[in-house]
């Protein structure tokens, strides 16, 4: 079968590897057109397109769906992994035994572009991945295999994503031999949809007028991008690696204990181990409060 994998971020990589060594065809990735990154805006490949380079696989970069449906025209299966982009029916109809998808969460829970982020956002216990067929819907087709994996309650966004990054090379190569083999998808029943939307950077900053629980997940699932923060002295603060403690302070008030950063909520007082002041690295809570000498009854978000 010759195989054409559609990707952009990190976690395609374990799948990628393992097609490379499986006896199925990888011939060609897809994925986006090289983009300006950094401070010196100097244009960059996506890390698929770095892998593709290092292991001699003919990579394509199409800019419109006329340059999508020529990297299309000669393979068996397209397999979709953060592609990024929505592709039309006429597209998905190209490649002879279909196109199918890997995605981050138990469809039909969390369809759209931030399945993981949200997960763990809502304090779900439980996530996994999908693969499906794709059709012109939202991750809306019927499915092929699905893997499950327990959410831990201080596992972040990026750790998450990396532990169901090991899972989709398993989970691909039960649905490429059910495909073999002539086997149908199963239908989605959309009772229980919803929709993870893609984070905004707005959305990112932490209402201390929640509970220690809601802003600890929510920490959690913003880390490491966009980011979940706060102002202090009239900067933007980012916050990592929360915990719950039995203080009580009022909301958004920080104190500090045994070189310990503890925040007010609604409820128990988080403490925070990583900051990361605007413009600078990410730090170690107790160095940044070496630095910044917190005054009596200062509060954070004002």
């Amino acid at each position: 079968m010759r195989i054409a994998v559609a990707a952009t971020p990190p976690v395609a990589l374990p799948t990628l590897d393992l097609l490379k060594s499986s006896k199925y065809q990888l011939v060609r990735v897809i994925t986006r057109p090289d983009r300006p990154t950094g401070r010196g805006r100097t244009s960059q490949p996506t890390v698929v397109a770095q892998w593709a380079d290092e292991n001699n696989i003919d990579c394509h970069k199409p800019e419109d769906d006329v340059q999508l449906a020529h990297s299309l025209h000669d393979v068996d299966l397209l397999i979709t992994i953060g592609f990024g982009v929505i592709l039309s029916k006429e597209l998905l109809k190209i490649p002879s035994r279909g196109s199918i998808n890997l995605h981050f969460s138990l469809l039909p829970r969390w369809r759209g572009a931030a399945p993981v982020q949200r997960a763990i956002e809502a304090g779900d216990h439980l996530s996994g991945v999908t693969v499906f067929q794709l059709d012109e819907g939202m991750d809306t087709g019927p499915i092929f295999v699905t893997k499950r994996f327990a959410i831990d309650s201080d596992i972040t966004s990026d750790e998450l994503l990396h532990e169901l990054s090991l899972l989709g090379p398993e989970a691909i190569m039960e649905t490429l031999a059910l495909i073999e083999n002539g086997k149908k998808p199963t239908a989605q029943d959309s009772a229980g949809a919803t929709l993870a939307r893609k984070l905004t950077k707005l959305e990112g900053k932490i209402d201390w007028t929640n509970s220690a629980e809601s802003i600890h997940s929510k920490v959690r699932a913003f880390t490491s991008n966009p980011g979940a923060w706060t102002v202090f002295r009239n900067e933007n603060l980012i916050l990592q690696q929360p915990e719950i403690s039995a203080l009580r302070l009022k909301p958004g008030q920080i104190e500090v204990r045994d070189k310990k950063l503890y925040v007010g909520t609604a409820t128990s007082a988080l403490i925070f181990l990583k900051v990361k002041p605007s413009g600078k690295p990410l730090m170690d809570a107790s160095a940044w409060i070496n630095g910044v000498r917190i005054s009596a009854e200062e509060f954070f978000g004002e």
